[in-house]
């Protein structure tokens, strides 16, 4: 490559919260969404696409929010190129200090055919129309040209010129089936940018998935043929195989500015705490070996990998846990420990929360340390998330015993309080999950079909807290939600409670049993 006397900008568009929402079961409540959004802005990304206006009230109320909140970062809304989702993407972006349109076309042969069946003069003029319309609304107008690397040269140089001539000001160039090959990448932004009039008066960018793997590599290529934007999302979450993933990107950026001589805005040591809020907002974890966030990156088993570690830490180590804000977990406090202490904590693990959140995620600490000799950092950031996520639950758990032991059949007895109403069950079951799972669906009969359970410790240690993972499906929608507790039982029937109070919240019909009331 090239070398540069100045390091190049490249601007970090992320989409965790639009394409990385629209991965299954991954759908964030409004809470989760402000909380992420709030990390993205802070952590210096340039711009949040924070959602698809048009495709529910949710998702406008969302864009709308978030557009009001965010103070550094520009604030895009996605529309498809039809008149009234751009009206609608303009509306919902109007309040930011920064709002983009970010509209889309698809411009490969086999989605004219069989997606769009249009030709490609039509498309053309469709092109020509709504990047027009969306130039009248904002300043900032991105333009996508959908399935681009399955589109002939020719045509693609055709479809940016019209969109560059209507008032585009960012061309994205996505590998939307995740297709594409880092050569084949690079030399298509080569030669758009080469052979299309004006191409200098638009920022190009990449977008790329990860069906193959290649989504980290082709972005890097993309940024090499003259690329200055990445789109991507935290912990590369998204449809099918993902998205490139924002903490990937960056930090090969960061770590190996010798062969690519670009910058970005991003304050890597916020990577960690991005990644640990996005799992958890998602409810997605974050595979053990996963590039920059994942919990063995840093981890060094092998005997020559120690004694190489411990003789010189670049041997084995190309960037410290500290860059991207990996600390050691700390002993950090127990029932002694006072709001003061707890506030100053939360400050150092990057949690903001508002006095009444405060509040509660206190209480849970004070009850949390009686019951648990050491509490982790990672204990307090457990608490915090499932404070964050249960913040409007229709739903709650307000106690639970279970009887349980070779000697069956195993029996739980539960309370819970819905819609400020008490009810209570006993249920028998195979096991005493079974059983919790059995006197919930007695007291909240619903269709869901239990699609995920999983269980892991937070911590280390026989007095270590589980944090559960239940997914339901219901009405060909999937709801993923977490519990923590340090009793696993508790923590599974906050975790199914939870994903049915996700359920709830997309219309799904919940209705207890008045029979149980008490």
């Amino acid at each position: 490559m090239t070398s540069h006397s100045e390091k190049d900008r490249v601007v970090i568009f992320d989409t965790t919260l639009r394409d990385g929402e629209q991965c299954p079961g991954a759908t964030m409540t409004l809470d989760e969404k402000l909380a992420v959004a709030e990390l993205l802005d802070a952590m210096g990304v340039d711009i949040i696409e924070a959602g698809f206006p048009i495709a529910s009230n949710g998702d406008f109320e969302a864009v709308t929010e978030i557009a009001r909140r965010t103070k550094r970062a520009t604030v895009a809304g996605l529309a498809r190129a039809i008149p009234a989702d751009i009206a609608r993407a303009g509306e919902a972006v109007k309040h930011a200090r920064r709002g983009r349109i970010h509209t889309f076309v698809s411009t490969s042969p086999i989605h004219l055919a069989y997606q769009m069946r249009k030709t490609e003069d039509e498309v053309v003029e469709i092109i020509l129309k709504t990047v027009a319309q969306a130039r009248d609304l904002v300043e900032d107008v991105e333009w996508s040209a959908m399935d681009a690397t399955r589109t002939g040269i020719d045509y693609l140089c055709r479809c940016v010129e019209a969109a560059i001539r209507a008032g585009a000001t960012t061309i994205n160039l996505p590998d939307t089936v995740g297709y594409t090959t880092p050569e084949e990448y690079r030399a298509m932004f080569r030669q758009v940018r080469e052979r299309v009039p004006d191409a200098d008066k638009a920022i190009f960018s990449v977008h790329c998935h990860n069906d193959i793997g290649l989504a980290v590599a082709n972005s890097l290529a993309g940024i090499e043929g003259g690329a200055r934007q990445v789109e991507c999302t935290v912990n590369g979450i998204g449809e099918r195989a993902g998205n490139a993933a924002l903490e990937e990107v960056v930090m090969a950026i960061r770590t190996r500015s010798d062969v690519m001589p670009f910058e970005t805005g991003i304050d890597t040591t916020m990577l960690t705490r991005a990644s640990k809020l996005v799992s958890h907002a998602t409810n997605f974890p974050v595979q053990y070996n996963k590039a920059i966030v994942g919990r063995n990156a840093f981890a060094h088993e092998s005997g020559i990998h120690q004694d190489g570690m411990l003789k010189h830490s670049e041997t084995y180590e190309i960037m410290t846990p500290a860059s991207v804000g990996l600390s050691k977990t700390s002993l950090v406090m127990g029932k002694h420990s006072g709001r003061a202490a707890f506030r100053s904590k939360l400050t150092e693990l990057g949690l903001s929360l508002s006095d009444n959140q405060l509040q509660d995620v206190f209480e849970r600490f004070k009850a949390l340390a009686d019951r648990k000799k050491h509490v982790y950092d990672e204990d307090i950031e457990a608490l915090v998330d499932e404070n964050l996520a249960t913040a409007h639950d229709r739903i709650r758990l307000v106690s639970l015993s279970v009887i349980a032991g070779t000697r069956g059949p195993q029996r739980a007895t539960m309370k819970i309080m819905m819609d400020g109403r008490t009810f209570t069950e006993e249920a028998d079951g195979n096991g005493p999950v079974d059983a919790v799972f059995n006197c919930i669906k007695a007291m909240v009969p619903h269709d869901a079909v239990l699609e995920l359970y999983q269980v892991h410790a937070v911590t280390e240690g026989t007095d270590a807290q589980a944090e559960v993972s239940v997914r339901l499906k219901a009405a060909e929608r999937s709801m993923t939600a977490r519990g923590a507790d340090p009793d696993t039982l508790v923590a599974s029937a906050k975790a199914y409670l939870s994903a049915l109070n996700k359920l709830s919240a997309t219309s799904v019909r919940l209705h207890a049993q008045h029979a149980a009331t008490v």
